[in-house]
């Protein structure tokens, strides 16, 4: 009712001073409840579209009202031409057994202890006090961050290393600003993760694809002109593998002889299904060449938005003050009840209890690549995270977007390795998540999955 009086109002055909009918004949008349108009009455009055006159009746206001609905169309304004083709940013169609990378169980996330704490934080006398914030984020939550990275990943920081921010993408958004001049190359790793690329090609870089092999990023394909290179050398996104000791090492040093950052982006390593994993980037860094990059999207919530970033101390204040400039400060509310559910143990509790889950879901995935699918995949080994990669079986050609289509039909969404490549030669293959499939329908989807590779590429590539 409310939508509909307005839209009466905006397109004229209720016009300034115009004596509305009373609401119980109103009611009768569209045949509804008289509170139904009342209340509509009552929010058009409240935003200045009606008055009520005490003895008189309700009238349509006098006051200007807009009658566009819709934001001017013409093109006078452009924006750069980076833009003019902005990445696809819909919402994903949802599958029934949704293989879909980089999501988290929202079932396994422990809600009842979320909504206390929450709640906690919620005081009156918290709000009463409560002002604009620090832009390096709550003090208590970074305090939690250091000690938890520090037990966790050997991550060495105190609690003024850590800077809350808006999730990871944020964090590499605050190191790009206060890092990267308009032309400066910025290598990524190749396949690698495209928002990151995006971000620092918005930034002005030029931004260099490095290829990766099974022990990390290639050192000596690096450009030597790079101001940036950004890792996951704890488990590369996509394929998976972590890089090896000697890669870490040969990094750093080429990071020192070249005068460049590296960006260290630890995005789901909390997830391990087997050995302690070598110790990041950050911690065999001597120089203060390493900005570590962490996030609480895949061990709790994405909607959540909370992420941070631990710098050497010379960028420390550049770094406030780009987050000041970009949003000030996060929520310290979500923030002081994301610090209580760290220090209380929970964060470690829940993260135990997921690896639990996530390890069987690993396992089955695991076992269908090297049984049915084998036909058609070579898996690259993984023992953490929440998705494994696999590459189309050698020896050629093979429509893999043809066969995550002809999935997507059968209920099975999965992911095409190429889409993850910025260099000339995409590799064929398929990347499957397990963070968001429930268990029992992991088997069901991978039967599926099977089903489409075997009627689109009937005889396999590559095998007899």
């Amino acid at each position: 009712m409310h939508r509909q009086l307005l839209d009466a109002i905006l397109d004229g055909r209720l016009r300034p001073g115009e004596r509305l009918p009373a609401t119980r004949e109103f009611a009768r008349r569209l045949d509804v409840s008289r509170n139904t108009v009342a209340v509509a009455y009552e929010r058009l009055t409240a935003e200045g579209l009606l008055v009520a006159r005490v003895g008189s009746g309700t009238f349509v206001g006098h006051a200007p009202v807009g009658r566009a609905r819709t934001a001017p169309e013409g093109d006078a304004v452009r924006p750069r031409p980076l833009w003019d083709h902005p990445p696809e940013t819909a919402p994903p169609v949802p599958a029934v057994h949704d293989f879909r990378v980089g999501t988290p169980d929202a079932e396994l996330f422990p809600l009842a202890v979320w909504r206390r704490l929450l709640a906690g934080e919620w005081r009156a006398s918290a709000v009463r006090t409560a002002g604009y914030g620090d832009p390096a984020g709550h003090h208590g939550l970074r305090e939690a961050v250091a000690r938890y990275v520090g037990l966790a990943r050997s991550v060495r920081a105190r609690a003024d290393d850590v800077l809350v921010t808006q999730g990871a993408q944020q964090a590499l958004d605050l190191i790009g600003r206060v890092l990267i001049e308009p032309g400066d190359v910025v290598a990524v790793e190749d396949p690698g993760y495209p928002p990151a690329r995006r971000l620092f090609r918005s930034l002005g870089a030029r931004v260099a694809p490095v290829r990766v092999d099974r022990e990390g990023l290639d050192v000596d394909a690096l450009p030597a002109g790079a101001r940036l290179v950004y890792v996951t050398p704890s488990h590369q996104f996509p394929l998976g593998t972590p890089m090896s000791l000697d890669r870490r090492a040969a990094l750093l040093d080429w990071a020192g002889r070249h005068d460049a950052v590296i960006v260290e982006d630890d995005y789901d390593s909390e997830f391990r299904f087997s050995d302690r994993p070598l110790d990041p980037l950050q911690s065999l860094d001597r120089a203060g060449r390493v900005v570590y990059v962490g996030t609480f999207s895949k061990t709790l919530l994405p909607l959540l938005r909370i992420g941070f970033l631990i710098a050497p101390t010379s960028l420390r204040p550049a770094l406030h003050a780009a987050k000041r400039l970009s949003d000030w400060h996060g929520d310290p509310v979500t923030q002081a009840a994301l610090a209580r559910f760290i220090d209380s143990g929970e964060l470690p509790r829940h993260v135990r209890k997921a690896t639990r889950v996530y390890a069987a879901r690993h396992e089955r995935v695991a076992e269908a690549l090297d049984g049915p699918l084998s036909a058609w995949l070579d898996p690259i080994p993984s023992t953490a995270g929440l998705h494994l990669c696999a590459l189309l079986a050698s020896g050629g050609p093979g429509d893999v977007r043809a066969v995550l289509t002809r999935a997507g039909e059968l209920g099975v969404a999965a992911e095409d390795l190429s889409a993850y490549c910025a260099g000339d030669t995409p590799l064929p293959g398929i990347v499957l998540g397990y963070g968001a499939v429930p268990t029992e329908r992991v088997a069901t989807g991978l039967r599926l999955l099977t089903r489409a590779f075997r009627e689109v590429m009937p005889r396999p590539p590559g095998r007899p």
